[in-house]
This record gives C-alpha cells, structure tokens and sequence, in this order.
C-alpha cells in the first residue's frame, strides 16, 4: 500500500508542478499580443486490479493528459470577420472625409455663385469697365477653384491607392509567413509547446490578415490552414506551405481591382468585401463618380457661357469671344482655364458696339438657369456629405459589433491574472498536500520496517 500511497502522491506532485508551469507562462506572456491562454488538461491514470487487489479499482494517481488553448475557432472567426468590417468601414469613411473636404475647402460653390451674382450686377450697367472687370476676376477665381478641387482630389486618389498598394504588400508578406507557419504546424508534434506556440502565431496572422482583407479559412487535420480571398469561392491566397501574391490593377479613372497570382493557371479576380483594401477601393469609386459631377459641372459652365458669347458682342461691337478654353474634350474641372481677360469682351448686347442693351447678357443668365450648375454643385456637396454621414453611422455600428466579439474572445483566451493567482494558490497547495501524501508513505513504509 505505501508504495502505490508513493506513486499516486508522485504522480500528484507532478501533474501540480506541470499546472504550476503553465500558469506562470500564462502570467509572463498576459501582454503578449495573440498569446492564447493555456490549461493543463489532467487525466487519472487508469488500471485494474491484480492479484492480491481489488479489482478493477483505479488507484494509480493522475497525468497530464495535453496543454489546452482555450480559443475556440468559432469566436475566432467572428472576430476577424467583424473586424475585417470594420476596418473596411474605417477606411471607406477616412477616404469619403477626405473627399468631403477636397470638395469643400476648394470653394467651388461659393465661387460659382460669386460669378453668377457679378453677371446679374452686370444686367444693371451693362458698359461698366468695374462691374465687368468683376465678372472676368470672379470668372477667374471660379476656375482657380475648379483646379484646385482636381488637384484636391488627385491628390486624395493617390493617397488611397498608395496606402492600397503598400497594403497589398502586407497581405503578401502576411500570406507568406502563413505559408511557413504551415509547413512548421505540419511537422510538429501534437500537443507540445512549439505546436502550441505555432498556433498562436497562426491565428495572429490571420486576425493582421483579415485588417487588410476578408479571409475564408478552412482548418486541416494537422492544424495548417487554408485561406481564401472575398468568400468562400474567392482564389486561394494560401494553401499548405505555398502563398499566393495579391496585385493590384489601376483602372483609368482611378478605380481598383484585385487579383492572386501564383496558386492557379492564371491571375483569380478577388472581389474583396472586407477589410481597409475593401474600403479605399470604395472610396475610390466614390472618387471618381464625384470627379465626374465635377468635371459634368466645369463642362456645363464652359460650353453654356461659350456659347451665349458666341450670340452676342463685345463692347467694342466684335463678336463675342469663348471666355472659356481647355485642353481638352469635353472640358474638365483640372483643364478648364479663363480664356476672356478683357471684360470689355463680354457679349453683354446681341449686335450694337456699345449697347446698354443687355438682351444676350439676359440669355446668358438665363441659359446658366437653366443648366443650373449651381444647384448641381449643391446636389454634389449634398450627396457626398450624406454618404460620409451614413457611412459614419454604419462604422460606428460596425466597430461596436467587432469590440464585441473581441471582447467575448479574450474572455475565453485572453488572461486573467486574478483567476492565474487563484490558481496559483490552487496548485501550490495540490503540490505541497501530494508532497504530504509522499511523506505519510515513507513513514507508513518505516513503520513497517520497524516492526520485528
């Protein structure tokens, strides 16, 4: 009896001292990002009884069956779907905001309204040198803010596509370490640290990955994992201990695709609906429908004015002259430039030099009226202010949604150094009390030494 007493109470100590371990790895690693809590998952040791014994009785004490990760794939996965929404959300509103203040800062509106409103002082005194002087220098600022909302804007579309391409980069170095943590997971042992360790570092490159992208992941029988791109039917980024390479093509109007090279025949399309790649390419779309009202807004004003001089004269009683040019067809908001610098060029009259008839200056207010460019630059403010407004909303709603379930997976794998002390305490008290057991069995052995 006092040597099986000797053995369970061994055993005891062992499995407390194993217990003990883990629960100091869990304490000096409770800041270590995408560290999984760990738990020693205790086994009794099995046997049945032999001659002399009574049998079938398990009286052999206890083993440490495995090092559990407390993760469960499930909250896993929630997360980093959660978060690759929200991270496209984010990135989709930083872009709209700063489209938002291209737009605005430039002072387009104002400038069109300013030129509109020296053109209806005009009517007043039509052979005024000041009151047309005004119309050409308010003409002048309205296409100086034109230009400068293109250039605004380019400069907001190659900052989102910067910010995409070195992106892309991340997810190509991200997938290749997967690839490598792969061919590792598949040759490391079941349940010893350096697997444990391994998927640690998996499950902390896909969360980084799904920042950037949605990610679809199938777990095999050795742990490795598989990775596609934008659902379930998306192309393959990673696959055993090969990655694929995510490219980016730039269409003409500054738009975004994307597509993986390197695991099939030929480069897979990746509709990616996720992540901050998924975001910029949305507000870049956003980006060129608004450069296009733009550009909709300078044409309409050139070709409208341009052609209402064309019916009337000058001052001077020449016919009148473009007051708009550009470089190209049609006319844009960055190549629109003032032709007309002479005020005395207006065609306020329909044919008589000197006329304070202002008969072709009324069709050409008139004319303006009915484009209204005006109203169709508040439409454009209008639209893209609610956009940014309601994707405000959604991210808003989006990130309490990933916070969640980031929350709810550190509650089960993250580490509580309260609960990490109790068990301390826990275990050091099953070690000590298997070390008395072992001492009662060496002294029940002496004892019966003793006897003569």
């Amino acid at each position: 009896m006092a040597s099986d007493l000797l053995s369970i109470g061994r055993s005891g100590a062992q499995a407390a001292r194993v217990a003990l371990d883990v629960t100091a790895q869990n304490i000096a690693n409770a800041s270590s990002e995408g560290y999984v809590r760990r738990s020693a998952r205790l086994k009794e040791v099995s046997s049945s009884g032999g001659i002399g014994t009574i049998g079938d009785v398990s009286l052999s004490g206890v083993r440490l069956d495995s090092v559990v990760r407390n993760a469960d794939l499930f909250r896993q996965a929630e997360v980093r779907r959660t978060g690759a929404d929200a991270a496209r959300a984010d990135a989709e509103v930083a872009g709209l905001e700063n489209i938002q203040a291209a737009v605005e800062q430039s002072n387009v509106f104002n400038a069109m309204v300013g030129f509109e409103s020296a053109l209806q002082q005009l009517v007043g005194d039509p052979t005024s040198a000041s009151l047309r002087a005004n119309v050409i220098e308010d003409a002048r600022t309205m296409v100086g803010t034109f230009n400068i909302a293109a250039t605004a804007l380019s400069s907001v579309g190659e900052g989102l596509r910067f910010e995409a391409s070195d992106a892309a980069g991340q997810v190509n170095t991200l997938s290749g370490e997967l690839a490598r943590v792969n061919l590792r997971l598949a040759r490391a042992a079941d349940a010893t640290s350096d697997q444990t360790a391994l998927l640690d570092q998996r499950d902390s490159l896909l969360q980084q990955l799904s920042a950037f992208t949605d990610v679809t992941t199938k777990i095999s029988v050795d742990s490795t994992v598989e990775v596609r791109l934008g659902g379930s039917a998306g192309p393959l980024m990673v696959q055993g201990g090969s990655a694929g390479t995510l490219g980016m093509t730039t269409a003409g109007d500054g738009t975004i695709t994307f597509a993986v090279t390197g695991l099939a025949p030929a480069p897979a399309a990746a509709a990616l609906t996720g992540g901050s790649l998924a975001g910029k390419a949305q507000a870049l779309a956003k980006l060129a429908a608004v450069r296009t009202g733009l550009d909709g807004l300078a044409n309409t004003v050139a070709t409208t004015v341009n052609a209402a001089q064309g019916s009337g004269v000058g001052l001077a009683g020449a016919p009148g002259q473009p007051m708009f040019s550009s470089a190209t067809t049609p006319v844009t908001a960055a190549s629109i430039t003032l032709a007309l610098t002479d005020g005395a060029g207006i065609a306020t009259a329909t044919s008589v030099a000197g006329s304070r008839d202002p008969a072709n200056l009324n069709a050409l207010r008139t004319a303006l009226a009915t484009a209204d460019p005006v109203g169709g630059m508040d439409a454009l403010l209008f639209d893209i202010s609610g956009t940014v407004q309601g994707r405000t909303v959604t991210r808003d709603a989006l990130l309490t949604i990933a916070n969640g379930a980031q929350v709810s997976l550190q509650a089960q794998a993250g580490v509580d150094l309260d609960q990490e002390a109790v068990n301390l305490i826990r275990f050091q008290q099953a070690f000590q009390a298997s070390g008395k057991v072992m001492q009662t069995a060496k002294d029940i052995f002496d004892t019966l030494l003793a006897i003569r």
